[in-house]
Protein backbone atom coordinates (compact mmCIF):
# COMPACT_ATOMS: atom_id res chain seq x y z
CA UNK A 1 0.00 0.00 0.00
CA UNK A 2 1.47 3.36 -1.07
CA UNK A 3 1.41 6.54 1.01
CA UNK A 4 -0.84 9.17 -0.71
CA UNK A 5 0.97 11.92 -2.58
CA UNK A 6 -0.75 14.69 -0.66
CA UNK A 7 0.96 13.40 2.50
CA UNK A 8 4.31 14.67 1.22
CA UNK A 9 2.82 17.94 -0.01
CA UNK A 10 1.11 18.53 3.35
CA UNK A 11 4.35 18.03 5.25
CA UNK A 12 6.19 20.54 3.05
CA UNK A 13 3.44 23.10 3.67
CA UNK A 14 3.39 22.40 7.43
CA UNK A 15 7.12 23.20 7.59
CA UNK A 16 6.87 26.05 5.08
CA UNK A 17 9.52 28.29 6.67
CA UNK A 18 12.11 25.50 6.70
CA UNK A 19 10.97 24.43 3.25
CA UNK A 20 11.37 27.98 1.90
CA UNK A 21 14.86 28.40 3.36
CA UNK A 22 16.09 25.05 2.04
CA UNK A 23 14.52 25.65 -1.37
CA UNK A 24 16.12 29.11 -1.50
CA UNK A 25 19.57 27.57 -1.06
CA UNK A 26 18.89 25.15 -3.88
CA UNK A 27 17.48 27.95 -6.02
CA UNK A 28 20.75 29.88 -5.78
CA UNK A 29 22.73 26.83 -6.91
CA UNK A 30 20.35 26.24 -9.81
CA UNK A 31 20.58 29.92 -10.72
CA UNK A 32 24.38 29.67 -11.01
CA UNK A 33 24.11 26.41 -12.97
CA UNK A 34 21.50 27.77 -15.41
CA UNK A 35 23.18 31.18 -15.77
CA UNK A 36 26.50 29.68 -16.87
CA UNK A 37 24.76 27.39 -19.35
CA UNK A 38 22.70 30.33 -20.68
CA UNK A 39 25.88 32.42 -21.00
CA UNK A 40 27.53 29.76 -23.14
CA UNK A 41 24.36 29.18 -25.16
CA UNK A 42 23.87 32.91 -25.81
CA UNK A 43 27.46 33.27 -26.97
CA UNK A 44 27.17 30.25 -29.25
CA UNK A 45 23.81 31.30 -30.70
CA UNK A 46 25.11 34.80 -31.46
CA UNK A 47 28.10 33.50 -33.39
CA UNK A 48 26.30 30.60 -35.10
CA UNK A 49 23.49 32.90 -36.25
CA UNK A 50 26.12 35.29 -37.63
CA UNK A 51 26.84 32.91 -40.50
CA UNK A 52 24.66 31.71 -43.37
CA UNK A 53 24.66 28.08 -44.51
CA UNK A 54 24.70 29.10 -48.18
CA UNK A 55 27.67 31.44 -47.77
CA UNK A 56 31.29 30.30 -47.91
CA UNK A 57 34.21 32.01 -46.18
CA UNK A 58 37.61 31.59 -47.83
CA UNK A 59 40.61 32.37 -45.62
CA UNK A 60 44.31 31.60 -45.55
CA UNK A 61 45.07 27.96 -44.81
CA UNK A 62 45.58 27.28 -41.08
CA UNK A 63 44.14 30.69 -40.09
CA UNK A 64 41.50 30.46 -37.37
CA UNK A 65 40.00 33.93 -37.73
CA UNK A 66 39.79 36.63 -40.37
CA UNK A 67 42.13 38.82 -38.32
CA UNK A 68 44.87 36.19 -38.68
CA UNK A 69 44.16 35.55 -42.35
CA UNK A 70 45.57 37.03 -45.55
CA UNK A 71 44.29 36.33 -49.08
CA UNK A 72 46.30 37.89 -51.90
CA UNK A 73 44.49 39.83 -54.59
CA UNK A 74 45.37 37.31 -57.31
CA UNK A 75 44.06 34.45 -55.19
CA UNK A 76 40.88 36.36 -54.43
CA UNK A 77 40.34 36.86 -58.17
CA UNK A 78 40.65 33.10 -58.76
CA UNK A 79 38.08 32.40 -56.03
CA UNK A 80 35.69 34.92 -57.56
CA UNK A 81 35.45 33.09 -60.91
CA UNK A 82 34.67 29.61 -59.56
CA UNK A 83 31.62 28.04 -61.26
CA UNK A 84 29.82 27.37 -57.95
CA UNK A 85 29.57 31.12 -57.18
CA UNK A 86 26.04 32.53 -57.44
CA UNK A 87 25.32 35.49 -59.69
CA UNK A 88 23.74 38.66 -58.40
CA UNK A 89 21.92 41.50 -60.18
CA UNK A 90 23.42 42.18 -63.60
CA UNK A 91 25.17 38.82 -63.60
CA UNK A 92 28.01 39.94 -61.34
CA UNK A 93 29.34 37.29 -58.92
CA UNK A 94 27.99 37.46 -55.37
CA UNK A 95 31.44 37.84 -53.84
CA UNK A 96 32.76 40.22 -51.20
CA UNK A 97 36.50 40.63 -50.67
CA UNK A 98 36.87 42.02 -47.16
CA UNK A 99 39.45 43.27 -44.70
CA UNK A 100 39.11 42.69 -40.94
CA UNK A 101 41.29 44.49 -38.39
CA UNK A 102 41.15 45.32 -34.68
CA UNK A 103 41.20 48.79 -33.18
CA UNK A 104 40.96 49.98 -29.58
CA UNK A 105 38.16 52.35 -28.57
CA UNK A 106 37.17 53.85 -25.20
CA UNK A 107 33.79 52.86 -23.78
CA UNK A 108 31.11 55.41 -22.99
CA UNK A 109 30.98 56.61 -19.40
CA UNK A 110 34.32 55.07 -18.46
CA UNK A 111 38.02 55.36 -19.14
CA UNK A 112 38.25 51.66 -20.04
CA UNK A 113 38.98 50.65 -23.62
CA UNK A 114 38.26 47.48 -25.57
CA UNK A 115 39.11 45.96 -28.92
CA UNK A 116 36.55 46.46 -31.68
CA UNK A 117 36.48 44.65 -34.99
CA UNK A 118 36.50 46.85 -38.11
CA UNK A 119 35.38 45.31 -41.40
CA UNK A 120 36.28 46.76 -44.76
CA UNK A 121 33.34 45.73 -46.93
CA UNK A 122 32.54 45.44 -50.63
CA UNK A 123 29.35 46.36 -52.53
CA UNK A 124 28.06 42.78 -52.20
CA UNK A 125 28.68 42.54 -48.44
CA UNK A 126 25.24 43.78 -47.46
CA UNK A 127 23.50 41.57 -50.01
CA UNK A 128 25.35 38.52 -48.70
CA UNK A 129 24.13 39.28 -45.17
CA UNK A 130 20.37 39.86 -45.31
CA UNK A 131 20.15 39.92 -41.50
CA UNK A 132 21.92 43.29 -41.52
CA UNK A 133 19.71 46.33 -42.03
CA UNK A 134 20.00 50.03 -41.27
CA UNK A 135 18.18 51.46 -38.28
CA UNK A 136 19.50 55.01 -38.68
CA UNK A 137 21.37 57.03 -41.32
CA UNK A 138 22.78 55.32 -44.41
CA UNK A 139 25.55 52.93 -45.43
CA UNK A 140 29.03 54.38 -46.18
CA UNK A 141 29.65 55.50 -49.76
CA UNK A 142 32.51 53.74 -51.61
CA UNK A 143 35.74 55.74 -51.79
CA UNK A 144 34.99 57.86 -48.70
CA UNK A 145 36.13 57.92 -45.07
CA UNK A 146 32.64 57.03 -43.87
CA UNK A 147 31.67 54.17 -41.59
CA UNK A 148 28.56 52.50 -40.17
CA UNK A 149 28.49 51.03 -36.67
CA UNK A 150 26.62 48.03 -35.33
CA UNK A 151 24.06 49.10 -32.77
CA UNK A 152 25.97 47.51 -29.87
CA UNK A 153 29.09 49.47 -30.83
CA UNK A 154 27.16 52.72 -31.35
CA UNK A 155 25.60 52.39 -27.92
CA UNK A 156 28.67 51.32 -25.94
CA UNK A 157 31.66 53.19 -27.41
CA UNK A 158 32.61 56.86 -27.49
CA UNK A 159 32.39 58.50 -30.91
CA UNK A 160 30.58 55.56 -32.52
CA UNK A 161 27.07 57.05 -32.53
CA UNK A 162 25.32 58.45 -35.59
CA UNK A 163 26.79 61.81 -36.57
CA UNK A 164 29.91 61.36 -34.42
CA UNK A 165 33.50 60.90 -35.57
CA UNK A 166 36.00 58.17 -34.80
CA UNK A 167 39.74 58.50 -35.27
CA UNK A 168 41.80 55.44 -36.10
CA UNK A 169 44.49 54.52 -38.65
CA UNK A 170 45.57 58.20 -38.64
CA UNK A 171 42.22 59.26 -40.17
CA UNK A 172 38.94 60.75 -39.03
CA UNK A 173 35.96 58.56 -39.94
CA UNK A 174 32.44 59.96 -40.00
CA UNK A 175 29.72 57.67 -38.61
CA UNK A 176 26.93 57.99 -41.18
CA UNK A 177 24.85 54.96 -40.24
CA UNK A 178 23.89 52.52 -37.49
CA UNK A 179 22.81 49.00 -38.40
CA UNK A 180 21.06 46.15 -36.66
CA UNK A 181 22.37 42.67 -37.45
CA UNK A 182 19.63 40.72 -35.69
CA UNK A 183 21.56 39.94 -32.47
CA UNK A 184 24.48 38.41 -34.40
CA UNK A 185 28.19 39.10 -34.14
CA UNK A 186 27.98 41.83 -36.80
CA UNK A 187 26.24 44.04 -34.22
CA UNK A 188 29.67 44.33 -32.60
CA UNK A 189 31.49 45.53 -35.73
CA UNK A 190 32.24 48.75 -37.60
CA UNK A 191 31.88 48.69 -41.40
CA UNK A 192 33.54 50.91 -43.97
CA UNK A 193 34.71 50.84 -47.58
CA UNK A 194 37.20 47.99 -48.05
CA UNK A 195 39.59 49.85 -50.37
CA UNK A 196 39.76 52.85 -48.02
CA UNK A 197 40.41 50.56 -45.06
CA UNK A 198 43.23 48.77 -46.88
CA UNK A 199 44.89 52.08 -47.69
CA UNK A 200 44.47 53.43 -44.17
CA UNK A 201 45.84 50.31 -42.49
CA UNK A 202 48.50 49.71 -45.16
CA UNK A 203 47.21 46.20 -45.85
CA UNK A 204 48.03 44.86 -49.34
CA UNK A 205 45.92 41.69 -48.91
CA UNK A 206 42.34 40.86 -48.04
CA UNK A 207 41.43 39.05 -44.83
CA UNK A 208 38.78 36.86 -46.41
CA UNK A 209 36.60 36.28 -49.43
CA UNK A 210 32.89 35.73 -48.82
CA UNK A 211 30.73 34.20 -51.55
CA UNK A 212 27.23 32.85 -52.05
CA UNK A 213 26.83 29.34 -53.48
CA UNK A 214 24.76 28.87 -56.61
CA UNK A 215 23.66 25.53 -55.16
CA UNK A 216 24.10 24.71 -51.46
CA UNK A 217 25.06 21.13 -52.31
CA UNK A 218 28.00 22.32 -54.41
CA UNK A 219 30.11 23.20 -51.37
CA UNK A 220 32.16 19.94 -51.22
CA UNK A 221 33.22 20.32 -54.88
CA UNK A 222 34.18 23.98 -54.39
CA UNK A 223 36.11 23.23 -51.20
CA UNK A 224 38.02 20.35 -52.80
CA UNK A 225 38.98 22.39 -55.87
CA UNK A 226 40.12 25.48 -53.95
CA UNK A 227 42.17 23.56 -51.40
CA UNK A 228 43.80 21.36 -54.06
CA UNK A 229 44.74 24.23 -56.39
CA UNK A 230 48.55 24.75 -56.16
CA UNK A 231 48.11 28.45 -56.95
CA UNK A 232 46.08 28.94 -53.76
CA UNK A 233 46.97 28.69 -50.08
CA UNK A 234 43.40 28.92 -48.79
CA UNK A 235 40.73 26.84 -47.13
CA UNK A 236 36.96 27.16 -47.47
CA UNK A 237 34.32 26.82 -44.76
CA UNK A 238 30.60 27.33 -44.71
CA UNK A 239 30.03 30.66 -43.00
CA UNK A 240 27.82 29.09 -40.32
CA UNK A 241 30.54 26.53 -39.49
CA UNK A 242 33.24 29.21 -39.53
CA UNK A 243 31.53 31.26 -36.79
CA UNK A 244 30.44 28.20 -34.82
CA UNK A 245 34.09 27.13 -34.56
CA UNK A 246 34.96 30.49 -33.02
CA UNK A 247 32.51 29.94 -30.14
CA UNK A 248 33.31 26.30 -29.43
CA UNK A 249 36.30 26.67 -27.11
CA UNK A 250 34.84 29.42 -24.95
CA UNK A 251 31.38 27.85 -24.77
CA UNK A 252 32.86 24.51 -23.70
CA UNK A 253 34.97 26.18 -21.01
CA UNK A 254 31.95 28.08 -19.65
CA UNK A 255 29.80 24.96 -19.49
CA UNK A 256 32.49 22.93 -17.73
CA UNK A 257 33.33 25.79 -15.35
CA UNK A 258 29.63 26.31 -14.57
CA UNK A 259 29.11 22.62 -13.91
CA UNK A 260 32.13 22.38 -11.58
CA UNK A 261 31.10 25.55 -9.72
CA UNK A 262 27.53 24.28 -9.36
CA UNK A 263 28.66 20.90 -8.04
CA UNK A 264 30.79 22.64 -5.40
CA UNK A 265 27.89 24.88 -4.33
CA UNK A 266 25.45 21.97 -4.45
CA UNK A 267 27.28 20.25 -1.58
CA UNK A 268 25.98 22.93 0.77
CA UNK A 269 22.48 22.72 -0.70
CA UNK A 270 22.41 18.91 -0.34
CA UNK A 271 23.56 19.16 3.28
CA UNK A 272 20.80 21.71 3.91
CA UNK A 273 18.21 19.39 2.40
CA UNK A 274 19.58 16.47 4.43
CA UNK A 275 19.35 18.42 7.69
CA UNK A 276 15.80 19.48 6.83
CA UNK A 277 14.73 15.92 6.04
CA UNK A 278 16.41 14.46 9.15
CA UNK A 279 14.53 17.03 11.24
CA UNK A 280 11.30 16.01 9.51
CA UNK A 281 11.95 12.35 10.34
CA UNK A 282 12.74 13.16 13.99
CA UNK A 283 9.56 15.23 14.38
CA UNK A 284 7.36 12.56 12.82
CA UNK A 285 8.65 9.41 14.54
CA UNK A 286 5.26 8.56 16.03
CA UNK A 287 3.53 9.37 12.77
CA UNK A 288 5.84 6.95 10.93
CA UNK A 289 5.02 4.23 13.50
CA UNK A 290 1.30 4.83 12.99
CA UNK A 291 1.68 4.50 9.22
CA UNK A 292 3.53 1.21 9.65
CA UNK A 293 0.81 -0.03 12.02
CA UNK A 294 -1.84 0.80 9.43
CA UNK A 295 -0.12 -1.50 6.97
CA UNK A 296 2.15 0.81 4.98
CA UNK A 297 5.36 -0.98 4.02
CA UNK A 298 8.92 0.18 4.51
CA UNK A 299 9.17 0.76 0.75
CA UNK A 300 6.14 3.07 0.76
CA UNK A 301 7.58 5.07 3.69
CA UNK A 302 10.88 5.33 1.81
CA UNK A 303 9.08 6.46 -1.35
CA UNK A 304 7.04 9.08 0.56
CA UNK A 305 10.12 10.71 2.07
CA UNK A 306 12.02 10.59 -1.22
CA UNK A 307 9.03 12.20 -2.94
CA UNK A 308 9.06 14.94 -0.32
CA UNK A 309 12.78 15.54 -0.86
CA UNK A 310 12.31 15.50 -4.63
CA UNK A 311 9.50 18.05 -4.43
CA UNK A 312 11.71 20.22 -2.24
CA UNK A 313 14.44 20.05 -4.88
CA UNK A 314 12.04 20.83 -7.73
CA UNK A 315 10.65 23.79 -5.80
CA UNK A 316 14.15 25.22 -5.53
CA UNK A 317 14.82 24.38 -9.18
CA UNK A 318 11.74 26.20 -10.45
CA UNK A 319 12.59 29.26 -8.35
CA UNK A 320 16.22 29.29 -9.52
CA UNK A 321 15.23 28.81 -13.15
CA UNK A 322 12.65 31.60 -12.95
CA UNK A 323 15.33 33.91 -11.56
CA UNK A 324 17.80 32.89 -14.26
CA UNK A 325 15.24 33.50 -17.02
CA UNK A 326 15.30 37.22 -16.16
CA UNK A 327 18.89 37.34 -17.44
CA UNK A 328 17.49 37.11 -20.97
CA UNK A 329 16.52 40.78 -20.63
CA UNK A 330 20.18 41.77 -20.17
CA UNK A 331 22.72 42.39 -22.94
CA UNK A 332 26.32 41.87 -21.88
CA UNK A 333 29.67 42.07 -23.60
CA UNK A 334 32.71 39.87 -23.32
CA UNK A 335 35.99 39.21 -25.07
CA UNK A 336 35.82 36.82 -27.99
CA UNK A 337 38.77 34.52 -27.27
CA UNK A 338 39.36 33.80 -30.94
CA UNK A 339 39.36 37.36 -32.30
CA UNK A 340 40.20 39.25 -29.05
CA UNK A 341 37.46 41.74 -29.88
CA UNK A 342 34.42 42.92 -27.97
CA UNK A 343 31.30 40.80 -28.52
CA UNK A 344 27.86 41.73 -27.17
CA UNK A 345 25.12 39.13 -26.76
CA UNK A 346 22.22 38.03 -24.56
CA UNK A 347 21.77 35.04 -22.28
CA UNK A 348 19.75 32.32 -24.01
CA UNK A 349 17.44 29.98 -22.10
CA UNK A 350 16.72 26.83 -24.11
CA UNK A 351 14.58 23.76 -23.40
CA UNK A 352 17.65 21.53 -22.78
CA UNK A 353 19.03 24.06 -20.28
CA UNK A 354 15.69 24.23 -18.46
CA UNK A 355 15.44 20.43 -18.37
CA UNK A 356 19.01 19.94 -17.15
CA UNK A 357 18.56 22.64 -14.46
CA UNK A 358 15.38 21.01 -13.13
CA UNK A 359 17.05 17.60 -13.30
CA UNK A 360 20.02 18.98 -11.36
CA UNK A 361 17.73 20.41 -8.66
CA UNK A 362 15.76 17.17 -8.44
CA UNK A 363 19.05 15.29 -8.01
CA UNK A 364 20.09 17.62 -5.19
CA UNK A 365 16.78 17.07 -3.42
CA UNK A 366 16.92 13.28 -3.75
CA UNK A 367 20.57 13.19 -2.67
CA UNK A 368 19.72 15.20 0.43
CA UNK A 369 16.68 13.08 1.27
CA UNK A 370 18.10 9.63 0.60
CA UNK A 371 19.69 8.93 4.00
CA UNK A 372 16.83 10.45 6.02
CA UNK A 373 14.36 8.41 3.95
CA UNK A 374 16.25 5.19 4.73
CA UNK A 375 16.26 6.22 8.39
CA UNK A 376 12.49 6.65 8.36
CA UNK A 377 11.88 3.37 6.54
CA UNK A 378 14.11 1.37 8.88
CA UNK A 379 12.41 2.52 12.11
CA UNK A 380 11.04 -0.14 14.43
CA UNK A 381 7.26 0.08 14.77
CA UNK A 382 7.18 -0.38 18.54
CA UNK A 383 9.96 2.14 19.21
CA UNK A 384 8.29 4.65 16.88
CA UNK A 385 4.95 4.38 18.72
CA UNK A 386 6.66 4.79 22.11
CA UNK A 387 8.04 8.12 20.89
CA UNK A 388 4.54 9.60 20.54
Amino acid sequence: MAVPYFYSLRNLWTRRLTTALTAAGMALVVFVFAAMQMFASGLQETLVDTGSFDNVVVIRKAAVTEVQSGVERGQAALVEVQPEVAAGPGGRPLVAKELVVLITLPKRGTSKAANVQVRGVAPASLELRPQVHLVAGRMPRPGTAEIAAGQNIARRFQGAGLGETLRFALRDWAVVGVFDAGATGFDSEIWGDGDQMMQAFHRPVYSSVLLRLRDSGAFPALKARLEADPRLTVEAKRESRFYADQSEAMATFLRVFGAVLSVIFSVGAVLGAMITMYAAVANRTGEIGTLRTLGFSRASILAAFLLEAGLLGLLGGVAGLALASLLQLVTISTLNWQTFSELAFRFALTAPIAASSLGFSLGMGLAGGLLPAFRAASMNIVESLRAT
